[in-house]
């Protein structure tokens, strides 16, 4: 395979990429060309900063999306039009797209302890894919702040900080975390989704923050929050055929696989996880995370999770961690033959945090987890917002004692040494490798799978994919026969649809 030398010299592919589109809205005319310009403008600019500034993130970031977009353009004006010239601008912004994420590659640090990515066409196509998602959160990104409400928020760390402090929590952060009531009765809804007949439990969470912590008016006064949603596939009856789910299987295993950030949709979620059911034949439960999905308090999913306002995710991970104990003991109702945990990015930090707190668990699985907010936030805000904010007295370190309560790095695992698993992407670029290897430290560096890709390509991943299955297999949770069909059919890639008909709380 032919790889130049020098990594500067990819930008080439998306500056002439640019040219070529800005040089064929010259031909088109306006106002048709309009679009054309636009494409052409971005992967210019794009290539250019790639090629005198590489260090800036945002500049592969834009390029990839672009190109990715143009080239749906470009690809689908070829096909409805039958032009040539339509299929050359599209294979050339995918082309520049290509070139941002394997700059991308080269630009990242090589943390210790975890294996070295191999550069290739593949692996520079992953590294693309992330790029673009982080592009796409470039363009939905709501207002920055202003600089009374960074005093505010600062205000509210400093105060949460002084409380916690008092209480003890930062020395021993488990006992931040109360014990919910028992889940009796949610309510339960059984839809068609994404071809399966998947049961929606909805039920009153009945979280609320402390009283005096700051910010507990705010969060309560957000009615996305009060009620909690979960989706249910019931293995069993996948297996025989009916996929009609009903209650009283006793002896049934389940797994409880914790959505993404911006997930937390049932058509997304159902496909992501269906395998577990449709497959092996273990009852699947998926919790929705506060703001995420049905429970949102935007037009995108997650919003309000994350971000340089600490106090809420700081209410939104302990809100996340109160309903799934619930939604816990509702399986333990069951009479469950064995219970295991899944969760990926977001949802890996939220399983590992939650099993820290809980017995009973017989495997947990943490993939492309998250492990550090603080360092997360420092990666992927907007880089002047984030300076406005320490030039007025925003304190990283106070805000990572803060959120101490709710990190997975501060409380012991729970769960048995035999039972963890964790799998990484060694080119990830929305939840960085070094995160993954610090929570595997913690965690007592039990099996651990490192693929080459990136955070968004595990579906594919024939490995990951083999590691669960053996490990839901030796925990107790699929027959070895089953687990051979499994592997048969492989990992399916998920198809991410519409969100389609989800219900919002009342």
């Amino acid at each position: 395979m032919f790889e130049l030398r020098s990594g500067w010299a990819w930008s080439w592919i998306a500056i002439g990429a640019g040219l070529l589109w800005l040089f064929r809205a010259g031909a088109i005319g306006l106002p048709v060309g309009v679009p054309v310009v636009a494409v052409g403008v971005i992967l210019l600019s794009g290539g250019v900063s790639l090629l005198l500034w590489p260090g800036d993130r945002r500049a592969t970031e834009w390029t990839a999306l672009v190109g990715l977009v143009g080239g749906l353009l470009g690809l689908l004006t070829a096909l409805l039009a039958g032009s040539l010239a339509a299929l050359g601008l599209g294979a050339s912004a995918i082309a520049a797209a290509w070139a941002a994420g394997r700059i991308a590659l080269d630009l990242e640090p090589r943390p210790a302890d975890v294996p070295e990515p191999e550069p290739s066409l593949a692996l520079s196509a992953k590294v693309a894919l992330d790029d673009v998602l982080l592009g796409y959160e470039l363009a939905i990104r709501g207002r920055m702040f202003t600089g009374r409400e960074v005093d505010r928020v600062i205000e509210e760390v400093d105060d949460c900080r002084a409380l916690f402090e008092r209480q003890g929590f930062l020395d021993r952060p488990e006992t931040y975390h109360q014990a919910p009531p028992p889940l009796v009765s949610p309510r339960t809804e059984t839809r068609r989704i994404a071809g399966h007949a998947v049961e929606v439990l909805r039920f009153e969470s009945g979280y609320a923050p402390r009283e005096g912590e700051p910010g507990r008016a705010r969060w309560l006064a957000n009615p996305g929050c009060r009620d909690a949603f979960a989706y249910v596939l019931r293995g069993g009856n996948v297996l025989r055929g009916g996929n009609v789910p009903h209650s009283g299987e006793a002896g049934r295993p389940w797994l409880v696989c914790t959505n993404g950030y911006r997930m937390g949709y049932a058509a997304i979620d159902v496909r992501v996880f269906e395998r577990f059911a449709t497959q092996l034949g273990v009852n699947v439960l998926i919790p929705v995370l506060p703001l995420h999905g049905p429970r949102r308090k935007s037009v995108h999913s997650g919003t309000g999770f994350l971000g340089l306002d600490v106090i809420d995710t700081l209410h939104a991970e302990a809100q996340a961690v109160w309903d799934i104990r619930r939604l816990l003991g509702w399986i333990r109702t069951q009479e469950p033959k064995a219970v295991g945990a899944f969760g990926l990015s977001l949802g890996g930090y939220t399983t590992a945090l939650y099993s820290s707190l809980e017995d009973g668990l017989d495997c947990v699985v943490l993939g492309i987890p998250l492990a550090d907010v603080t360092r997360l936030l420092v990666r992927h805000a907007v880089p002047e917002q984030l300076q406005l904010a320490l030039q007025r007295g925003y304190s990283l370190e106070r805000v990572r004692e803060v959120l101490r309560v709710v990190s997975p790095l501060a409380i012991a695992p729970r769960a048995p040494a035999a039972g963890r698993l964790m799998f990484g992407a060694v080119a990830d670029r929305l939840v960085t490798p070094d995160q993954v290897r610090d929570l595997w430290r913690h965690w007592g560096e039990p099996e651990i799978v490192w693929y080459q890709g990136g955070h968004v390509t595990f579906r594919v991943e024939r490995a990951v994919f083999a590691a669960i299955d053996r490990k839901l297999e030796a925990s107790g949770l699929v027959g070895r026969d089953i687990r051979a069909r499994g592997q048969r059919a492989g990992p399916v890639a998920a198809t991410p649809g519409p969100p389609g008909r989800e219900e919002r709380p009342a």
